[in-house]
């Protein structure tokens, strides 16, 4: 295998894990605040198809993208509004919100299956891009791949270096000695925006058309991505590599026809989840802790 085959191969190893990241990242915060979001799967669903809708309709990538990203963020509200505003099993009102969720995609995309347009904006810097072998990897993605990179160190920053970001850990891990109640609630927003911006990347760059069901579990993969990361943004992109790589393999092996099931290699993702999940805890107990109020009703002390 030469160098570009080599190339070729990351490319769309990064453009598998480019919606893992976006999404995960989001979620990161959201259960960082203590709140489990199961619903990612409905906001990445609605996300693809508002995003191509819009895009559609507008002929702007940029339109599409923000309009997935207020709808992930409307939904992702409704969900707020049931976890804090009414203490709401999160379980319940996640799953919920994922059954809503893929019904309004299927709506709101209904009149634009098997429609296509221009895969979204790649970046091109003269002299860069054209480099051999690694100028397209490094200076020709397209711009989800440079904002998910960026997005990744914001967070990061934010959640470790930032009064905010410490406080909102803060409350994750006691709901009653530390809360504020608009953290939380910005949190779930922010996580819900950025599971739509990663559904519009599906419809807009991955496979620039609407196809109902086209998270494919995608937003399940993202959650189990943060629980691999140990609610840490960069451990996040490293996972998101990880997955986008098994999913790759396992297309690669469908098309050189390898006697395996396909069922089996659809299932590949998560048999590593659980694989890596199992040798990460027994080599770092630390880094597999949750945050301690994940998952229960957020009822700040008043």
């Amino acid at each position: 295998m030469n160098a570009q085959a080599v190339v070729d191969i990351l490319m769309i190893v990064i453009s598998a894990a480019t919606p893992l990241l976006i999404a995960a990242v989001g979620e990161i915060v959201a259960e960082r605040a203590g709140v489990l979001n199961l619903g990612l799967e409905g906001m990445m669903i609605v996300g693809a198809s508002t995003g191509f809708a819009f895009a559609y309709t507008t002929n702007s990538t940029l339109v599409g993208v923000v309009a997935a990203a207020v709808c992930g963020a409307a939904l992702s509200a409704v969900f707020a509004f049931l976890v804090i505003g009414l203490a709401a099993n999160q379980v319940a009102a996640g799953l919920a919100i994922t059954i809503v969720g893929r019904g309004l995609a299927n709506l709101i995309g209904s009149g634009f299956v098997g429609l296509k347009r221009a895969r979204a904006w790649e970046l091109r810097i003269p002299g860069l891009t054209d480099l051999p072998v690694v100028g397209k990897l490094l200076f020709g993605q397209d711009f989800f791949v440079y904002g998910a990179i960026l997005l990744t160190a914001v967070v990061a920053y934010w959640l470790t270096r930032t009064r905010a970001g410490l406080t909102l850990r803060a409350i994750g891990e006691n709901h009653t000695s530390a809360h504020g109640l608009g953290l939380p609630v910005r949190a779930i927003l922010f996580g819900g925006a950025c599971a739509g911006v990663a559904g519009s990347y599906l419809s807009l760059a991955y496979t620039p058309f609407w196809s109902p069901d086209m998270t494919a579990g995608r937003g399940w993969i993202a959650l189990a991505l943060v629980v691999f990361a140990s609610w840490r943004p960069w451990r996040a992109l490293a996972g998101a590599l990880l997955f986008g790589g098994v999913a790759v393999l396992a297309l690669a092996f469908q098309g050189l026809g390898v006697p395996i099931p396909a069922q089996a290699l659809n299932a590949a993702p998560y048999l590593v989840t659980i694989l890596v999940l199992v040798l990460l805890s027994a080599r770092d107990a630390r880094g597999a802790v949750a945050p301690q109020s994940l998952g229960v009703a957020f009822i700040p002390d008043r």
